[in-house]
């Protein structure tokens, strides 16, 4: 590993911000510093821009460099800030990381590539000649759902002795790998941060010997996963797993969306959910994606108030 790259204060609860919109669907500026001091206030340990939680993949360049200067300005260096620099092809991220490290984020987060789908040779040397461009931690993205190729834990591993990488966002949602990835991580001296990126299983990631979460409902109640972490480190782990519990019936907000699906139902559900808590001003999300209404809303509202995350009595936002 290069130990001239430190990698040391990543760790913990490290939430993947979702972004306010105006109706407009404009940045809301008021909104976005709310949530990140809301998030920061509540003790997270960092905060992740531009990943799947930040509709990375609906936004144009400008918008993304927009969204990092404000990132970083709000944030002023009271936690962590790491950015995605997501793209199709190498070069195309190679220029996403020059881009994100001038606006001074601490860490860079990439997928395999996901256009010219190639195998796990140019897989590696797509990481390798990110790294050419940046000294800066660099993070893997496991996300084979969205770029169709699933991350190997002996290539990540082999990375992270080499110096390539600094950590895993894992979110392949294959519960297997991630435990051999812990298994062989923890063999070759620990030289990857590992974190889980599903909010329903992360006491099972913590189990396996995770570094920290990065988990989307955190942008709801950074304070469970705190409290979660905290519980973790003191070995409480039946604190642990009451929190999950918790968690995991908070993320049935996600599972009854009947109006659409994929990020519209996921982060269409945490946007109509701050916006129903007066976190968000409205539920707005990026074209084509249209919000939610009606009865989903409800619905929504109805498992906030269950959760205690609203007064039985609220009404509605309109």
């Amino acid at each position: 590993m290069d130990c001239s790259i430190d990698c040391s204060k990543f760790k913990g609860v490290i939430p993947p911000v979702v972004i306010p919109l105006t109706k407009e669907k404009t940045l809301d500026l008021d909104a976005f510093t709310n949530t990140i001091n809301r998030m920061i206030n509540a003790g997270v340990d960092g905060l992740f821009f531009l990943g799947s939680s930040g509709e990375v993949a609906f936004l144009t360049d400008a918008q993304r460099y927009h969204i990092l200067m404000e990132a970083v300005a709000i944030v002023n260096g009271r936690v962590p800030v790491m950015a995605g620099i997501i793209d199709m092809e190498t070069l195309r991220v190679v220029d996403q990381a020059k881009r994100a490290s001038s606006f001074g984020v601490d860490a860079l987060v990439a997928t395999a590539p996901f256009y010219a789908l190639g195998g796990p040779k140019e897989t590696e040397r797509h990481f390798r000649a990110i790294r050419e461009y940046t000294d800066l931690p660099l993070f893997a993205y496991d996300l084979p759902v969205c770029v169709h190729t699933k991350l190997d834990p002996t290539m990540l591993v082999r990375l992270g002795r080499d110096g390539v990488l600094q950590g895993v966002k894992d979110s392949s949602g294959d519960d297997v790998n991630f435990r051999w990835l812990c298994l062989q991580n923890e063999d070759a001296g620990h030289p990857l941060r590992l974190f889980t990126g599903h909010e329903v299983v992360v006491d099972g990631a913590y189990l396996s010997g995770a570094d920290g979460s990065v988990p989307g409902l955190a942008n709801l109640v950074p304070a469970k996963y705190v409290e979660q972490w905290r519980a973790y480190q003191a070995g409480d782990w039946e604190k642990v797993r009451e929190i999950q519990d918790y968690c995991a019936r908070l993320m049935y907000l996600t599972r009854y969306v009947k109006a659409t699906v994929g990020f519209g139902a996921g982060v269409g559900a945490f946007k109509t959910a701050l916006w129903q808590m007066g976190v968000f001003n409205s539920n707005q999300m990026r074209e084509p994606v249209q919000a939610l209404e009606g009865e989903d809303v409800a619905h929504i509202v109805e498992i906030l108030k269950r959760a205690n995350l609203m007064d039985a009595d609220a009404p509605i936002r309109e």
